[in-house]
C-alpha cells in the first residue's frame, strides 16, 4: 500500500512514502496465530506513533530558518521546505519528485554531483559532510551555500538530508578579508623596510618582501629561533643575540624597542645592519594579540657614516701630525677602531727602497695579540710576510679566512693562534711608487668589500698625498736651507760664484752673481750686464786669444777654464782664475761658475820657485858639508882607534903587574873599561863610515843559523841574570841558512844587548827562530806600532823541531828570527826614526840609559846586506818587538862567483 503526503493549501511539507516490503508493518498478514484484532490494534499504534514523530519532524523541518531537502538514492528530491522554497524560488510541489541537480546544481558541476551520490550510495554506510558549493537560484543566477548533508539507511537502502544555508553575505566578508589581507599583504611588501610580526603565542605571522629580499624565509618560525637562524648580534657585530633579547620577543613581552641596531651574518652572505623598532600588538582591552618589529636596512648608511668618520678621523690626524711616521699608529687606530677591526700596522718604504719598516701599530685595548706580535720582525724584505708580498705585488691583498686561505703567509699559525681570521693589505702609492703598505686586520671572518676597499684606497691616497706634502715641504725647507748655506759660504769666500745664460742671439746675460765681484773687476756687477763682454773689454791683451778659445767653448756647451789678467775698473791687474761648466735647462743654455782671484797665489807660486831655488843650494851645501863629517869622522875615528889600541895595552901591562896597589888597580881597571867603550864607539863608526863607503862585504855561507842564535843568547844569560831577566830561547833543533855568521852574530848581540839594557829587572826578553812560511802577513814599516808581533816571536812550528837534518829545508824557506822584550818600549810616532845614526828614543833618555844610538842602523845595514829585513813593532802588553827576515837559498854570484855582497 501506497501513501504519500503532499503540500496542501497552507504550504505544509508533504512527504511522499511507500510502505516497505511485504511482512513490515503497515501492511496485513493473514493466518498468523494471535488474531487479526490483536495484529490491527498493534499496527494502529506503530502508525500512531509514526505519524506523531513525522508530525514532530515536519514541525522541525518548516521551522528551520536554513533550507531543509531529503533526496533518495537516485537524487530526487523527497523533502522540499518552505526555507528551500525561498532560497532557491522552487515551490515544494515543483521541486518533490525532481532531480536536485536539475533544481540548484550549476551545470557544469551536475555530473559531478551524480557521481558523489552515487559512491555514497555505494558505500551504504551513515556520514556526514559539510561543504560549501555554488548554487543556482530559479532566475538563474548563482550564490555560494554553506551545505551540511547526512547520508542514512532508509528501509534498507541510502537516503540523503541536507541543509543549505546561503553564505553570500560570508563570501562577501571572506572576500572583502582576502582583499583587505592582499592590501595589507602588498602595502608590506612595497615599504622599504622590513617588517616582521609574530601572534601571541610567538609564531612569526608577518615576513614582509624586503625581509625575504635580504633573507630567505622559514615556515612555522617562532620567535625565539629567530637569532639562531639568521645569526643575530648585537651592535658590534661579534657578539651573538641572546633569543630574549631580540626586539620581537622583547616587544611580545610589552617593551618598547626604538632604533636598536642588530647584525645578521648569513652564510654566503655580506653582514647587514639593522635598526630595529619593536611594539607589542594589544587590542583596546589590553588582550596581546603579538608584536611587531620593523627593520631599516641601515647597512649602506652606516656604512656611508662610519666610511665618512674615518676618512674625517684620519684626515684631522694626518693635518695636525708634523709627519706620516708620527701620525702611523693614530691613522691606523683610527680606521681599526672606527671599523671595528682588531688592529692594523702601517709599513713604510726606506728611503733606498731596499726593504719596508713597520711605522705604526695598534690593537684594541683588552685584545690580546700577543702570539702574533711578538717576535714579528719589524722590517721585510719584498715577498716577506703579508705586507712584504703586497709592497712585491703592488695590489690589494684580501684574506677572507685565515684557516682556509692557501697562500704560505709567514707567522701565519701565529696569528691563527692569537684568533685571526680575516685581513686586508693595500698598498699606498705615489704614481707608480710604493710609499707603504697599510695593514688591518680582525677576528671575524669577512668577505671582499668594494665599498670597505674603495674607502681603504681613499686612505691610502690621503696618506700618500700627506706623505708627498711632507716630503715636499721637507725638500723646500731643505732647499731653503741649502740656499741660506749656499748663500752663507758664498758669502764667506773670496770666489765670485755666478750663473749665466747663453741667449740664442749668443749673448751672455748674467743670472746670478755673489757679492763678490767687486773684489775681482773692482765695482759690482748688474745682472743686466753682458758678463762675457765686460771681461773681454778688461782682459789683459797678452790674454785675449786665450780668452776667446775659453768663450768658444762655453758657447759649444763644453766645460772649460782659464787663467787670465783682467784689469779692473780701478786699473789694477789681477790673475783671475774661471772655471764654467755648461748646462741645458730644454732648450736654453746656462753657465755656472767661479771666478777666483789668484794674484796672491800666483805671487806666491813665484816667490815659492825662488825659495825653492835657494832651498836647493842650502841642501847641496850642507850634503857638501855632511860629506865633509863623514869624511872628517872617518879620519879621526882611524886616527883615534891606534892610540886607543896602545891605551888598553898598558892598560893590560899595568893590571899584570902584583906591586900595584889597590887604588892603583882601580884606575887601571877604569882605564881599560873606559878605553874599551871607545874602541867599541870607534868600531861602530868605522863599520858605519865602511858602510856609506861600500868597503865592507857580508861573506854568505852555509851556516845552522839556530846555533848562532844559540851561542848569542849564551853569552848575554849572564848579564840577563845580573838584572833578574827571564831570557827565554824558542829555538828549532837545525835552522841551516846561507849568512855571514860573523855578521848576523854582530846583529844579534846588538838586538840581545839593547833588549837587556831597556828591559826593566824582573822582566822578560824571548828569542825565537823559525823557518819563514812565506805566508808572511802584508809588510809594515819599521815604525808601525799596529803591526801584530805575535807572528813574529812566536815559538817555531812542530813539524821545524822534526825536519830532516839531511835536507836544507831553511835554505829553500828562508828564516825569522825575532828579539821581544817587556821593556820601556818606544813611542809610535818615534818608530820611524829608529834606525837612524845617533838616534836614541825619548823613553830612554827620559830613562837616563846611555847608548850611542848606531847599533840598530848597523844592524839593518846587515841584515839589508843579507838581501832581508829589519823591522820594529809595539809588542802587545807593552815592549818591543824586532824581526829579522833572511831570505831563502844562496845570494846570487857577484865578483867573479863570490857569494858576498858589499855593505
Amino acid at each position: 500500500m501506497q501513501s504519500a503526503q503532499d503540500h496542501g493549501d497552507d504550504g505544509a511539507v508533504h512527504r511522499r512514502d511507500t510502505a516497505g516490503p511485504r511482512g513490515a508493518p503497515g501492511g496485513c498478514e493473514r493466518g498468523r496465530p494471535g488474531g487479526p484484532v490483536e495484529r490491527l490494534i498493534a499496527l494502529a499504534r506503530a502508525a500512531l506513533v509514526a505519524h506523531q514523530e513525522a508530525l514532530h519532524a515536519r514541525a522541525v523541518v518548516e521551522g528551520a530558518h536554513d533550507a531543509f531537502v531529503s533526496l533518495d538514492t537516485a537524487g530526487v528530491v523527497t523533502t522540499w521546505n518552505a526555507a528551500a522554497e525561498r532560497l532557491f524560488g522552487w515551490s515544494a510541489a515543483e521541486a518533490v519528485g525532481r532531480p536536485l541537480t536539475e533544481l540548484i546544481i550549476p551545470s557544469r558541476f551536475r555530473r559531478a554531483h551524480r557521481e558523489g551520490l552515487a559512491r555514497a550510495g555505494d558505500r551504504r554506510t551513515p556520514s556526514a559532510r559539510r561543504l560549501e558549493v555554488s548554487a543556482v537560484h530559479r532566475d538563474g543566477r548563482e550564490f555560494p551555500v554553506d551545505l551540511a548533508i547526512q547520508t542514512t539507511i532508509e528501509y534498507g537502502a541510502p537516503a540523503f538530508h541536507a541543509f543549505l544555508h546561503d553564505i553570500t553575505d560570508r563570501y562577501a566578508d571572506r572576500s572583502r578579508l582576502e582583499q583587505e589581507q592582499t592590501f595589507l599583504r602588498t602595502l608590506l611588501d612595497s615599504l622599504g623596510v622590513g617588517v616582521l610580526a609574530c601572534d601571541a603565542d610567538g609564531r612569526v605571522a608577518v615576513f614582509n618582501q624586503a625581509l625575504r629580499h635580504s633573507r630567505p624565509h622559514v615556515p612555522d618560525l617562532h620567535v625565539r629561533d629567530l637569532a639562531a637562524v639568521y645569526r643575530l648580534h648585537t651592535a658590534d657585530g661579534r657578539t651573538p643575540l641572546a633569543a630574549d633579547r631580540l626586539p620581537l620577543a622583547r616587544a611580545l613581552a610589552g617593551e618598547h624597542v626604538d632604533g636598536e641596531h642588530v647584525v645578521a651574518h648569513m652564510p654566503g652572505r655580506l653582514p647587514r645592519r639593522f635598526s630595529v623598532t619593536a611594539r607589542p600588538i594589544d587590542t583596546a582591552d589590553g588582550r596581546r594579540l603579538g608584536a611587531v618589529a620593523v627593520l631599516d636596512d641601515i647597512t649602506d648608511r652606516h656604512k656611508a657614516e662610519v666610511l665618512r668618520t674615518v676618512q674625517h678621523a684620519v684626515s684631522e690626524i694626518l693635518a695636525q701630525a708634523s709627519s706620516v711616521e708620527e701620525a702611523a699608529s693614530d691613522v691606523v687606530a683610527a680606521i681599526a677602531e672606527g671599523l671595528d677591526w682588531c688592529g692594523g700596522e702601517y709599513w713604510q718604504v726606506t728611503s733606498d727602497r731596499s726593504a719596508i719598516v713597520r711605522a705604526g701599530l695598534w690593537t684594541v685595548p683588552g685584545r690580546d695579540l700577543t702570539a702574533f706580535l711578538q717576535g714579528r720582525p719589524t722590517r721585510l724584505l719584498p715577498g716577506q710576510g703579508f705586507c712584504g708580498m703586497v709592497w712585491a705585488g703592488g695590489d690589494t691583498m684580501w684574506i677572507t679566512d685565515l684557516a682556509g686561505d692557501p697562500r704560505d703567509f709567514s707567522r701565519k699559525e701565529q696569528a691563527l693562534q692569537a684568533g685571526l681570521r680575516a685581513g686586508v693589505g693595500l698598498p699606498v702609492r705615489s704614481g707608480r711608487h710604493i710609499l707603504g703598505v697599510l695593514l688591518l686586520v680582525t677576528d671575524t671572518v669577512q668577505q671582499p668589500d668594494r665599498d670597505l676597499i674603495a674607502l681603504l684606497d681613499g686612505v691610502c691616497a690621503h696618506i700618500s698625498r700627506c706623505t708627498e706634502r711632507q716630503r715636499a715641504e721637507e725638500l723646500s725647507a731643505a732647499l731653503t736651507v741649502s740656499r741660506r748655506q749656499f748663500e752663507q759660504v758664498v758669502a764667506h769666500i773670496n770666489d765670485n760664484v755666478w750663473t749665466a745664460e747663453i741667449t740664442p742671439e749668443g749673448e751672455t746675460r748674467s743670472v746670478y752673481q755673489s757679492q763678490n765681484a767687486t773684489a775681482l773687476f773692482g765695482r759690482a756687477i748688474s745682472d743686466d750686464i753682458d758678463l762675457a763682454d765686460l771681461i773681454a773689454r778688461h782682459v789683459h791683451p797678452d790674454d785675449r786669444t786665450a780668452y776667446d778659445a775659453f768663450v768658444a767653448r762655453l758657447r759649444a756647451a763644453q766645460p772649460a777654464e782659464i787663467e787670465c789678467r783682467v784689469v779692473g775698473v780701478d786699473d789694477r791687474t789681477r790673475w783671475i782664475w774661471i772655471r764654467a761648466l755648461p748646462r741645458r735647462e730644454g732648450r736654453r743654455l746656462f753657465i755656472d761658475g767661479i771666478s777666483s782671484d789668484v794674484t796672491e797665489r800666483r805671487r806666491l807660486a813665484t816667490e815659492r820657485e825662488r825659495l825653492l831655488l835657494q832651498e836647493q843650494r842650502q841642501v847641496k851645501r850642507l850634503r857638501q858639508l855632511d860629506a865633509m863629517k863623514d869624511e872628517l869622522m872617518a879620519v879621526v875615528t882611524h886616527e883615534l882607534r891606534n892610540p886607543i889600541g896602545a891605551i888598553r895595552g898598558y892598560a893590560e901591562l899595568l893590571a899584570d903587574d902584583p906591586d900595584l896597589t889597590d887604588a892603583q888597580r882601580t884606575f887601571t881597571d877604569v882605564i881599560d873599561r873606559k878605553s874599551a867603550h871607545l874602541q867599541s864607539l870607534v868600531d861602530d863608526l868605522l863599520d858605519l863610515a865602511r858602510l856609506d863607503a861600500g868597503h865592507v862585504t857580508v861573506e854568505r855561507r852555509p851556516i845552522d843559523l839556530d846555533q848562532v842564535v844559540r851561542q848569542a843568547v849564551d853569552e848575554h844569560r849572564p848579564a840577563a841574570d845580573a838584572k833578574r831577566l827571564a831570557l827565554v830561547a824558542d829555538l828549532p833543533v837545525r835552522l841551516p841558512m846561507h849568512a855571514d855568521a860573523l855578521r848576523m852574530r854582530q846583529v844579534l848581540d846588538n838586538l840581545l844587548s839593547n833588549a837587556l839594557k831597556y828591559t826593566p829587572d824582573g822582566g822578560t826578553v824571548t828569542v825565537a827562530a823559525r823557518r819563514d812560511s812565506g805566508d808572511r802577513p802584508a809588510a809594515a814599516h819599521p815604525a808601525d806600532p799596529t803591526a801584530d808581533p805575535t807572528a813574529e816571536h812566536g815559538a817555531a812550528h812542530p813539524a821545524e823541531h822534526g825536519a830532516d837534518h839531511g835536507t836544507d829545508h831553511g835554505a829553500e824557506h828562508g828564516a825569522v828570527v825575532t828579539v821581544a822584550d817587556t821593556g820601556i818600549g818606544i813611542p809610535a810616532e818615534e818608530y820611524g826614526q829608529l834606525f837612524s845614526r845617533f838616534f836614541r828614543a825619548s823613553t830612554a833618555q827620559d830613562a837616563g840609559i846611555k847608548g850611542t844610538g848606531l847599533g840598530l842602523a848597523i844592524a839593518r845595514a846587515i841584515v839589508e846586506a843579507h838581501d832581508g829585513t829589519l823591522t820594529a813593532a809595539a809588542r802587545a802588553g807593552g815592549g818591543t818587538v824586532f824581526t829579522v827576515r833572511l831570505p831563502a837559498g844562496p845570494p846570487p854570484l857577484r865578483d867573479g862567483g863570490r857569494g858576498g855582497r858589499g855593505l
